[in-house]
């Protein structure tokens, strides 16, 4: 993301997965947030413009932000799972990359958010995210785990032609979880990253 990103790998269980780490400037980071990128089988990886933009967010309100690719992308082993695998993936980035009692927030992008959804559910309570960070969450293919509504930021776009906005609305009426709709904004964001991101940091708090 800039030249001070650390590029890294850890194993999966798929073989190695590559990492992306920032540092939130001089100041001691408030934990780690562990970010999942849109689908593999479209083009989706860890440099995905919507992911960075989150990962700038995370980095201004002082998270140690962590992007990495999913099994089949780029420099990580493996090949496409649907959700389950990539899940796996997640849960072995965390178990590699969290310091003992470390705050912990996840966030995903399309079908990102989908995986974090999962990966999430399948933590031990007491090891659970203290937030969760979902933009354009992918609802219609397959449906996510149920989140923890108080602790829970979904964004989406009104005009998304990829995941609708109805769709959402579905996924979450019967969680009575809230959804901030950016009115007249696509899938992917395009020409609105820097309202994204003062979004997320002005809901942040």
């Amino acid at each position: 993301m800039n030249a001070h990103t650390q590029r890294s790998s850890i194993a999966g269980a798929a073989g190695p997965i590559e990492c992306a780490l920032d540092l939130p400037g001089d100041q001691t980071p408030r934990g780690l947030a562990v970010l999942a990128h849109p689908h593999p089988l479209f083009g989706g990886t860890m440099d995905n413009k919507v992911v960075q933009t989150m990962a700038r967010a995370l980095l201004q309100l002082g998270w140690r932000v962590l992007r990495f690719n999913f099994r089949g992308v780029g420099g990580s082993a493996g090949t496409h799972d649907e959700g389950r695998g990539e899940s796996e993936d997640l849960l072995a980035v965390i178990a590699a990359q969290r310091q003992p009692g470390e705050a912990l927030v996840l966030g995903g992008f399309s079908f990102g958010a989908y995986v974090t959804t999962l990966a999430q559910a399948a933590l031990p309570e007491a090891d659970r995210p203290e937030r969760l960070l979902l933009v354009g969450p992918s609802t219609q293919r397959a449906t996510p785990a149920p989140v923890p509504v108080e602790r829970t930021l979904v964004i989406h776009g009104e005009a998304d032609d990829v995941v609708p906005l109805s769709a959402v609305l579905d996924w979450a009426r019967p969680q009575h979880l809230p959804v901030v709709v950016m009115p007249g904004v696509g899938h992917f964001f395009h020409g609105q990253l820097p309202q994204l991101r003062n979004l997320i940091v002005r809901s942040w708090h």
